[in-house]
């Protein structure tokens, strides 16, 4: 009988007798699963936060930020900053005003609706064409602030993470009031966490005279980035940083996600090892009540390697089934779960959805067959190198 028909017949066998020794195999699939679902669970934060902020990124929309300035909290541009920024090459105009908007940037205390405690919101003071410099703006519910007044309008995810910001609340910042009258949405993005005024009397509440920390302007196309840029870098009366908004997203997200990933890779680490002991305890289980067995088989011809290809696919069988429960649980229990989390670059919270994605369930699903593999191969080789007089002695 050739190698391949004899590891297709033993490998048969073992997969057969699995419903027999079900109890430490589920020790196995559980554990595998476990880390499995952790595992997703932790980077969709990864994949939801990175999701947030390249939806807001467009590259023919142009963030500009005092030189040296690495966001806006670091930032302050003049009002005549922000005219001449506006009036620079490059810029798309309607009806001969620049589509743009000087905008300011602070952050206000609002209770967190999960646990009542405090925590960082952005409130951006921003011009009238605001909305059209975002890529899906629109309200869902109420009306756009009246300008010169004291009403905001707020993004979805803000509205659904934090108390009191749904249209007709107030919200009380000192001795200040904000009269909410809208709500907006942004097709998912870092907008939908940000309370919106206007700019001019954001200003007068938090003192900041004329100043501004930001402009966004549409430029006429992608194209359009390097002659905006060269038009502010070479002007004497303005010293500015140019992105464009997909630059300045990435680079917000790259903190979270460099975190993230170190936690994530050390808790996979960690609990891998677990359910690799898992997958050991059950292998090893396998092959001590087949002693006999496989000493007969070997016995009357069969070698060493179908014994050892035998375990391994059982082990990886496991750890596919144990991959597949755990994807499984992380889609029903983290896709499209809404949360929110502190952006490191502007110590603000940002509202978003843990995304599961395919290439996240793929690579999940390959750790849970390498959790297998590594966790059946000591046993297969255990399983290999017993002498068969033993194997038949100890039985």
């Amino acid at each position: 009988m050739s190698l391949l028909k004899q590891a297709v017949s033993m490998t048969a066998m073992n997969l057969r007798s699995i419903g027999q020794r079900r109890g430490t195999a589920l020790v196995a699939v559980v554990g595998i699963a476990g880390v499995v679902a952790v595992l997703i669970g932790i980077f969709s934060i990864n994949e939801g936060f990175r999701a947030v902020l390249e939806i807001a990124g467009a590259d023919d929309v142009a963030i500009v930020l005092r030189g040296g300035g690495t966001d806006e909290m670091t930032s302050g541009l003049s009002q005549e900053a922000t005219r001449i920024i506006g009036d620079a090459a490059g810029v798309l105009r309607k009806d001969g005003n620049p589509v743009s908007s000087a905008e300011l940037y602070v952050i206000v205390d609002v209770p967190l609706k999960s646990t009542g405690t405090p925590a960082n919101v952005p409130l951006r003071g921003v011009g009238p064409q605001a909305g059209s410099l975002r890529q899906g703006f629109h309200l869902l519910e109420g009306r756009a602030f009246t300008p010169g007044t004291n009403e905001v309008i707020v993004g979805r995810g803000a509205a659904d993470q934090f108390v009191g910001l749904s249209p007709g609340s107030q919200l009380r910042q000192g001795t200040n009031v904000w009269n909410v009258v809208g709500v907006f949405a942004d097709n998912g993005s870092v907008s939908e966490s940000e309370i919106w005024s206007d700019a001019i009397v954001l200003q007068g509440v938090y003192n900041r005279g004329t100043s501004y920390q930001s402009t966004r302007v549409r430029l006429e196309s992608a194209a359009a980035l390097q002659t905006f840029k060269d038009a502010l870098t070479s002007d004497p009366r303005v010293n500015v940083r140019v992105l464009t908004e997909r630059q300045y997203y990435g680079q917000q997200a790259r903190a979270l996600v460099a975190l993230v990933s170190i936690l994530g890779s050390a808790i996979a680490v960690l609990m891998g090892i677990a359910a690799i002991f898992g997958a050991l305890n059950t292998m090893y289980s396998a092959v001590a009540s087949r002693t006999k067995e496989i000493a007969t088989l070997r016995a009357i011809g069969f070698s060493a390697f179908p014994v050892v290809t035998s375990v391994l696919v059982e082990a990886l069988f496991l750890g596919l089934i144990g991959g597949v429960i755990g994807g499984a649980i992380a889609y029903v229990g983290f896709n499209g779960l809404r949360a929110s989390t502190m952006n490191l670059s502007s110590f603000s919270q940002i509202t978003f959805a843990f995304k599961v994605t395919p290439a996240l369930l793929t690579q999940s699903l390959v750790y849970a067959l390498v959790l297998g593999l590594v966790g059946g191969l000591m046993p297969s080789l255990r399983a290999a190198r017993v002498p068969i007089t033993i194997g038949l002695r100890d039985a």
